[in-house]
């Protein structure tokens, strides 16, 4: 059977008359869109009263769109329960850091640890699973929408009495909990796991108990869509994913271990558009298969008011495109028409309330059209990674609760420090519980902590077996519990990797300068680690003035077959590329800065090129290329227009 790509948006009928569905089916047809997202925030309509369940009108939704040759993901809607519920159970509603218990007046406000929202969560997803499990037009399903702690979580007595029992079973006992965070500084130990208390914002609060406070929260999330996945699973619906952001403050491996397919919601800048590769090329790797777009914007975002900037033509073009070129297999829009009233009135989307197309509509139909003519070569090809780049959700909230640098962006750093660095290699992001089976390097920045998921001792035996890892700066610096190492700088690091570690600076200035072995420039900042190496350890980089004069700040040691390099401070992109082509990774070809290159290879092999700068670019291939989507052969310099991509076939 020929794979099916999509391309849709969120679409919520009941807010639309039944004819208005109609010509909205119409619409649809004329935008490419194939698939809908519907029924998030519909509990209201699906039980209008406790117990009494209407789900005719839906099932007459999905009924017609699939008549008329369009899918449906359906969504669980969880994330607004009726104001009859949360009235009638007001525990059902969380408590704010200021211990006020929110009002029913938006989304997203759930007490996530309420034994009678859990039950009712049940009830309402059981009457859809029994009712569409088995619809030919459903493809897909969604829980709950954007789940996370939100407001650092809910405050309530049952979230707090379930917190004291999570680190009871967590540390034994409370003695265990007041050395691992060292509570003994500033007098603050616990007598009793029943004396701890949240971490409540406003107040200067120890790292360890924040980093605990969110980990126990990310758990009851967890449990709370696997929860609602095992009753979906259960009926036998298939495609279940919940769709997250990439910040991984909520662990995209913990939240999607028991889910079907990874679910991605993204609201880049225009002027940030190459930085949507990111997030793809890390769900992609979730789980290692194609993913789904669940929510990108058609032109501008918005709430009361719109915002996000204006979308130059052809940026809406490339953002349809560059999901499929990385891996996926569904990109949705938020949302197929914009809402006539209510909270996100000012948000954009492919139609307006009245039910205009705007420009970008027809940049996403164009789209659309080109994904289906291309079908066979994404069908017949996938992505191959040499290059992985470590993305770590507890490096992330460690860093959260201690930033130790001043302004320090986890985020930011791996994406605009390191991934960025990458544009025309083939790269996989992942935690450290992925497997590294197959990459010839491993790049591990601000690795806070590399002692988690048996990752110390695989790491090492993947190096053994040749692979190089570029470790550092700032990893294996801490804990799980936001504690330093007291008897070396590392867990490991020194002795994997062979170095005394003579000087640590934790700054971001202009004072240190470094050169490489052969005396170019070696281009460094944030973070200035100085190192002796020990026998059997090269310096490849060394710092050339200031106190850390004559110390390496990248070496390697050879272990096996393989190698470790330990980097210091931030090298610049060009330098991070020297590193990765010395371990024997080449790009998928040469092109300019503004162009993102992947590489599909399989069945038959190629480049998809896009431009995402808004300027001319250009890509320069090996051979002969036939470009799919003009038809045209491409051989040699080949220039690319603003926004456009690319799709070249090796010429056999």
């Amino acid at each position: 059977m020929k794979k099916q790509f999509y391309i849709g948006a969120a679409y919520y009928p009941e807010l639309w008359e039944k004819e208005e569905i109609g010509r909205d089916i119409a619409r649809c047809k004329e935008a490419g869109v194939n698939v809908l997202r519907i029924g998030e925030f519909s509990w209201s309509e699906l039980e209008p009263k406790e117990g009494e369940y209407r789900l005719d009108w839906l099932k007459e939704v999905v009924d017609t769109l699939h008549k008329n040759g369009i899918s449906t993901v359906l969504c669980t809607p969880s994330a607004t329960p009726p104001r009859w519920l949360m009235t009638k159970y007001p525990e059902t509603r969380m408590v704010m850091h200021d211990l006020i218990r929110a009002d029913v007046s938006s989304r997203c406000h759930t007490c996530k640890t309420s034994p009678v929202m859990r039950e009712k969560n049940r009830a309402i997803v059981t009457r859809l699973a029994e009712a569409f499990a088995h619809h030919p037009g459903v493809i897909g399903w969604q829980i709950d929408n954007e789940i996370f702690p939100y407001t650092a979580g809910c405050y309530c007595e049952n979230c707090k009495a379930a917190f004291r029992k999570w680190l009871k079973e967590k540390f034994g006992t409370i003695s265990a909990l007041n050395r691992a965070w060292g509570m003994a500084r500033w007098s603050l130990t616990y007598d009793d796991f029943a004396d701890i208390e949240p971490p409540y914002p406003r107040q200067w609060r120890h790292p360890s108990l924040k980093k605990a406070w969110h980990d126990f929260q990310c758990a009851q999330i967890k449990s709370y869509v696997e929860e609602q996945a095992d009753i979906l699973h259960a009926f036998g619906c298939r495609n279940v994913g919940t769709n997250m952001m990439t910040t991984n403050a909520l662990s995209y491996y913990a939240l999607n271990e028991k889910l079907d397919v990874a679910q991605l919601n993204h609201y880049e800048s225009a002027e940030n558009l190459s930085g949507t590769v990111f997030s793809y090329d890390f769900v992609r790797c979730v789980k290692d298969k194609p993913f789904w777009i669940m929510e990108t914007q058609a032109n501008w975002n918005g709430s009361e008011y719109a915002e996000g900037g204006y979308r130059p033509a052809g940026e809406c073009y490339a953002n349809t495109w560059l999901p499929f070129a990385r891996g996926a297999e569904m990109n949705l829009f938020w949302l197929f028409r914009s809402h006539p009233c209510g909270h996100e009135i000012g948000h954009g989307a492919l139609y307006s309330a009245s039910g205009r197309p705007f420009r970008t509509t027809k940049e996403i139909a164009r789209a659309a059209e080109e994904i289906t003519s291309c079908g066979n070569f994404l069908e017949n090809t996938c992505i191959s990674s040499q290059i992985a780049l470590h993305y770590s959700s507890s490096a992330f909230n460690l860093f959260d609760a201690a930033p130790l640098i001043k302004g320090l962006s986890y985020r930011t750093m791996v994406l605009e420090g390191y991934h960025a660095a990458f544009r025309h290699f083939n790269t996989d992001v992942i935690d450290t519980a992925h497997a590294l089976d197959g990459y010839k390097v491993v790049l591990s920045p601000f690795l806070a902590c590399a002692d988690e998921n048996g990752f110390c001792e695989r790491v090492l035996s993947w190096v053994k077996a040749g692979g190089t890892w570029i470790v550092g700066p700032m990893s294996d610096i801490m804990d799980g519990n936001v504690r330093r190492y007291t008897s070396a700088p590392y867990s490991f690091l020194e002795e994997a990797a062979g170095v005394l570690t003579a000087a640590q600076e934790p700054v971001a200035n202009d004072v240190f300068r470094a050169q490489w072995e052969d005396g170019s420039p070696c281009t460094i900042g944030t973070c200035f680690d100085g190192y002796i190496c020990r026998e059997g350890t090269k310096s490849l980089a060394a710092y050339t003035c200031g106190e850390l004069a004559g110390l390496s700040v990248v070496c390697e040691r050879k272990v096996g077959k393989g190698a470790i390099v330990l980097v210091g401070s931030v090298l610049s992109a060009a330098d991070l590329v020297r590193l990765v082509r010395r371990a024997g990774c080449a790009p998928a070809a040469e092109a300019s800065e503004n162009v993102t290159l992947t590489a599909r290879s399989g069945r038959t092999e190629g480049i998809i090129a896009v431009e995402t700068q808004g300027t001319q670019g250009y890509v320069c291939v090996e051979g002969a290329f036939r470009e799919r989507i003009s038809g045209r052969t491409a051989e040699g310099r080949v220039p690319l227009a603003p926004y456009e991509v690319l799709v070249l076939e090796k010429i056999r």
